[in-house]
């Protein structure tokens, strides 16, 4: 397989990470400069206000919206018993309120663990966990086991003795990463000593600094990506700024020096992205409707916190039978969905409607279709079985804003509904507002300013309405038009006999 991870920072405002997988598109990851990101970021903080109602506390940690930190993200006093996440919450909602964990103006050492979202403060946690390249280390957890997707136990148990000589003290927990499979004992010796002198870096600063403070800045997108994203079958690293270049290489040297070779600065006069077609495919990240290979096409709606996303047939007729029309076109789309939800980096609940099928046995292997495809995603995801309607649900972890986010600002016209008024409404609304008005006696005269398309509405279709109302009225009516005019607003001005106009 042909996998590489193209690293595009000629611009200064922002970094882009693409990942393919013989020339497919697999992967997208960008960071603005002009939008912080804080995930992983280490803070102390202090308790402004207890929320019972809701089991929370938030916490000023010195940025503009307080963090929400919910109980089940506190640690108990004893320390926490289990890295399970589920485990944890399981423990602290039956044993513990939040009013016996914290108070306010208590000073806290918690970690972001979801950016800030519309109005929504960041999320926090005092379960600290500091990722290195093989290892994470998790203070005040004293557990360590081996990440679930390495599957090998003979490996595994390997890895298990590896971790049991390091003689970590008994107060701080380490789990071997994905990326840690078959790696050397030294390598992973080297990642411990590493981590365990950054804990004790942020523990002093932590004792040093009063609250609210900054204490640990989690790494930029490029040096994150080559920890956290790299793995061995990528064949190649392709950077298009010099200075990023050297500095991955530097990174490269510290971590993986067997893979510094695999670094490569781009240098071609057509721009990193252009090459291997990239910028189209971010052009229509935030195309509703996806096209499937040989017909079909799949629909996706996001919103705030759910995302739906149906299934169409279209034209794909390949089948003869509709079951078999409907299994094809599902599979198709089960392998797409998945990668688009990690290319748009969607987040919540996520609905996907199916078409509907009748053999149990096609509703089981679109499921396993789908749930190996969410495999190779980095965030967490939970899956329901397929429903008696063909509709899927799971949820994906979100951390951050969605890419169409950071992409696409709000329609100033639609205000990010899609849909604007026809000409006709827009009309029959100024028609009335017209009708409500003209009887008021201080009112001689109206302008109207409208888009130029609207005002030839008015004008032509309306002409007939417009004397009758000034005949009636005896108040003269104005229309003015102007290219520049924001579509969908019509200006309706009220003017006295002196040409000054007229409150309402």
């Amino acid at each position: 397989m042909d996998k590489r991870m193209l690293i595009n920072a000629v611009e200064p405002e922002e970094c882009r990470i693409a990942i393919l997988e013989n020339n497919v598109l697999e992967e997208l990851y960008i960071e603005r400069s002009s939008r912080e990101q804080i995930a992983g970021n280490i803070y102390k903080g202090r308790v402004v206000n207890i929320e019972p109602s809701i089991e929370a506390a938030f916490v000023d940690i010195g940025l503009k919206k307080n963090g929400f930190l919910h109980v089940s993200d506190v640690m108990p006093p004893t320390g926490g018993e289990s890295s399970d996440i589920d485990v944890q919450n399981r423990h602290r909602r039956e044993l513990y309120r939040i009013r016996d964990l914290l108070h306010q103006g208590q000073e806290v050492l918690v970690q972001v663990t979801k950016e800030s979202i519309g109005s929504k403060g960041p999320s926090l946690t005092t379960y600290i966990s500091l990722p290195g390249r093989y290892l994470v280390l998790m203070p005040g957890i004293p557990r360590h086991g081996v990440s679930k997707k390495i599957t090998n136990e003979e490996e595994r148990q390997r890895l298990k003795k590896i971790l049991e000589g390091l003689n970590p003290s008994p107060n701080v927990g380490f789990i071997i990463r994905t990326a840690g499979e078959h790696q050397t004992k030294k390598e992973i010796h080297k990642d411990f000593h590493y981590l365990i002198k950054l804990w004790k870096n942020i523990e002093k600063r932590s004792r040093n600094l009063n609250p609210p403070a900054p204490i640990y800045q989690e790494s930029d997108l490029v040096i994150r990506a080559i920890r956290d994203i790299f793995s061995t079958d990528i064949r190649e690293i392709v950077v298009d700024s010099e200075s990023v270049y050297e500095r991955t290489r530097d990174f490269l040297r510290v971590t993986m020096p067997k893979y510094e070779k695999h670094l490569t600065l781009y240098s071609e006069d057509k721009p990193l992205f252009h090459k291997y077609n990239i910028e189209n495919e971010i052009e229509n990240i935030n195309r509703r409707k996806i096209p499937l290979p040989r017909g079909g096409s799949i629909v996706i709606e996001q919103t705030e916190a759910l995302v739906a996303i149906d299934v169409n047939s279209g034209k794909f007729k390949e089948e003869s039978a509709p079951e078999e029309t409907a299994y094809k076109t599902n599979l198709k789309a089960a392998k797409e969905i998945a990668r688009q939800v990690r290319l748009r980096d969607l987040g919540g609940v996520i609905v996907i409607d199916f078409i509907d099928m009748r053999e149990e046995a096609h509703n089981h292997d679109i499921e396993k279709t789908l749930a190996d495809a969410l495999k190779r995603d980095k965030a967490r995801t939970k899956m329901l079985k397929m429903s008696k309607f063909g509709i899927i649900e799971l949820t994906r972890q979100r951390i951050r804003s969605s890419i169409r986010d950071v992409l696409f600002g709000e329609c100033k016209f639609c205000q990010g509904t899609g849909y604007t008024k026809t000409i006709e409404s827009l009309c029959l609304n100024a028609m009335r507002d017209l009708k409500f008005v003209m009887h008021l006696p201080q009112i001689s005269k109206v302008e109207i300013v409208a888009n130029l398309e609207v005002a030839n509405y008015l004008q032509n279709q309306k002409r007939k309405q417009m004397i009758e109302i000034e005949e009636f009225y005896n108040k003269k009516i104005n229309i003015f038009s102007t290219n520049n005019h924001e579509y969908g607003r019509i200006e309706i001005r009220y003017l006295d006999n002196k040409d000054e106009p007229v409150m309402i």
